[in-house]
């Protein structure tokens, strides 16, 4: 309790210096205060103590309490609740656009390139709280997994249940770019920015990558490109077993960086290679830290002046000295 207090006025404290003065002040007057009578013998008079006599010291202690409760009162104590309003000034959409073709499996990142960028991008939009978040998942076609939303919740949840398979294979990156660009173009936030990420090489869909991003030009959306594999042989899929599994074989992986970088660098974004679990989580933190979300912290403080019981609590201890003074003690004063 005692850590939420603060005094305004602590200079008054050093008044409890003259403590140690009064103490002996008073040892010194009660001897002086005290007659003494020698005598041969005491058998003529009638023994009488009375316990009131020992007591006596007990006005002066009430006094030093009450003037120790006067003084803490006169620091003015008070008690600080600190309460505090954040105000995102400057938001941010953001859509991840993930590829979702069967090469998305290879087992170059662990346990493979799929299941690492889960988990990464599940850190991503867990450190950014304060931005609406949407996925895109292209293949071969592309679709809308979530739009944009604050509910982070739901964005995990829809990140979780993303497997291979859910739409027609290939690498239509055009239409998955398209298709982030489709849910941007009206928003209203400050900033736009879509990361895209690829392990290949566009082979598939109606509307051509340059295409997609000139539009987001047009909609002033920044393009963060991802080109995601080793450099060299990977384990890949390349075939079904009779049992509907994959089989898997080394093959080249071969990424479109220059496609990426152009992306990029049209829409003021950046390129990323990522070649293994490691790099990939890098990649990720940089884009954080370049697309910061600027908030104001407004700070609340409630002040609670304490010092009315201490000068109350000091008025009474006066006032029972002041009686015990004038009754119980009145014929030893």
């Amino acid at each position: 309790m005692l850590e939420n207090v603060q005094f305004v006025n602590p200079q008054f404290f050093w008044l409890f210096l003259l403590f140690p003065i009064l103490i002996v002040w008073y040892i010194f007057k009660r001897k002086k205060q005290t007659a003494t009578l020698k005598i041969s013998t005491i058998k003529g008079f009638k023994a009488h103590t009375s316990f009131l006599t020992q007591l006596k010291p007990v006005l002066f202690v009430l006094r030093m309490l009450a003037l120790a409760a006067l003084i803490t009162a006169m620091a003015r104590p008070q008690t600080q609740d600190v309460s505090t309003k954040t105000k995102t000034t400057r938001g941010i959409d953001i859509v991840i656009a993930m590829d979702l073709s069967s090469s998305m499996l290879a087992r170059d990142l662990k346990p493979n390139r799929l299941s690492a960028l889960k988990t990464v991008a599940a850190q991503f939009i867990e450190e950014r709280p304060n931005d609406r978040i949407g996925l895109v998942v292209y293949a071969g076609e592309s679709y809308t997994k979530t739009p944009v939303t604050s509910d982070k919740a739901i964005v995990l949840n829809s990140l979780e249940d993303i497997k291979n398979g859910q739409i027609e294979d290939g690498t239509a990156i055009g239409m998955g770019l398209a298709t982030a660009v489709n849910r941007l173009k009206d928003s209203k936030a400050k900033s736009k920015v879509i990361i895209l990420l690829t392990d290949g090489v566009n082979n598939t869909g109606f509307i051509e990558p340059q295409t997609a991003a000139e539009l987001a030009v047009q909609y002033g959306i920044k393009v963060y490109t991802i080109g995601l594999g080793s450099n060299g042989m990977a384990l890949t899929p390349v075939a079904y077993n009779p049992d509907g599994s994959f089989r898997y074989g080394m093959r080249k992986v071969e990424i479109d960086e220059d496609l990426l970088k152009s992306i990029a660098s049209k829409t003021g974004g950046k390129y990323f290679r990522a070649t293994d679990n490691k790099k990939l989580e890098e990649i990720y933190e940089e884009i954080n830290k370049l697309e910061k979300t600027d908030i104001q912290e407004f700070k609340y403080y409630n002040y609670d002046e304490e010092f009315r019981p201490l000068a109350i609590l000091a008025g009474i201890l006066l006032l029972l000295e002041f009686l015990l003074r004038n009754t119980v003690f009145k014929s030893f004063v």
